[in-house]
């Protein structure tokens, strides 16, 4: 993996606008938005529905072009997609259905032209244990339940080692108790790899519990409100003043934002 000494910077988004096309109109998803992202960090992108941030993922992901500003990862321009990032989606659809467990983390690898299908195989199974599905591993898509589809969709992508890997609202669609569990595991996995992810939420409790640094974005387009830093909180802190005071900081800060056109209109 290729690194950027001279700043230490993993990923730079310089005052970056995205833009997309619906049938009637073009729509600016994000507007100027700049942060750095760093080798390890659990990094937050946190707003409302519409304010751009699964939008700036695709862009960091290279699905996307700016037309205003630069993404630069490890200081080279991102200009199309590659397995130095990888994405984890909200959907349980990920996997191909016709593969087993095993097969699945394999694929990604064997397409990368990175490892021998051994060392694809011997990957594969390291990283399935430490998702803790190696009871799994032979058993095709349809016999797992949703928690257990997105821990093999994050072995596969940790498998490939990525410079950064993407999640995009990974947990959403899981009930509390699988939400809290697959966070845990998060966490755990970050601990033993130190990987770096960037992470979207619209969720103020899982951006302060799973991040260490949280980008606040405002509504619809989304510009960068503030960035505040949660490297003192961890699953268990929930019920700290310290975490209930971070966590109506950002409340009110994305409530103003929210109330202040309704206020206006009287």
């Amino acid at each position: 993996m290729d690194r950027d000494p001279a700043s230490g910077k993993r990923l730079e988004v310089d005052g970056v606008t995205l833009q997309y096309k619906t049938r009637d109109h073009l729509v600016t998803a994000t507007y100027r938005v700049s942060f750095d992202v760093y080798a390890a960090d659990r990094f937050v992108l946190l707003g409302p529905s519409g304010c751009g941030k699964s939008t700036l993922l695709k862009g960091i992901a290279g699905f996307m072009h700016p037309v205003e500003g630069e993404i630069r990862l490890n200081g080279r321009r991102v200009d199309r997609p590659g397995p130095d990032r990888m994405m984890v989606f909200q959907e349980f659809d990920q996997l191909l259905p016709w593969k087993t467990v095993r097969q699945n983390v394999m694929f990604a690898m064997l397409r990368s032209g990175r490892f021998s299908r051994a060392e694809a195989r011997e990957r594969a199974d390291r990283f399935i244990a430490k998702v803790k599905l190696s009871k799994f591993a032979d058993v095709h898509p349809h016999m797992l339940s949703g928690g257990m589809k997105q821990r093999v969709a994050i072995a596969r992508a940790l498998a490939l080692e990525p410079d950064v890997l993407l999640m995009d609202e990974p947990f959403a669609a899981l009930d509390a108790l699988t939400r809290r569990e697959m966070q845990e595991e998060l966490l755990q996995l970050w601990d033993e790899a130190r990987f770096t992810v960037i992470f979207v939420t619209h969720s103020i409790e899982e951006a302060i519990l799973v991040g260490s640094r949280i980008l606040v974005l405002s509504p619809h387009p989304g510009r960068v409100k503030a960035e505040l830093n949660a490297h003192e909180f961890g699953l268990g802190t929930q019920g700290s003043p310290e975490f209930q005071a971070l966590d109506r900081t950002i409340h009110d800060m994305l409530f103003a934002e929210r109330a202040a056109p309704a206020a206006a209109h009287g």
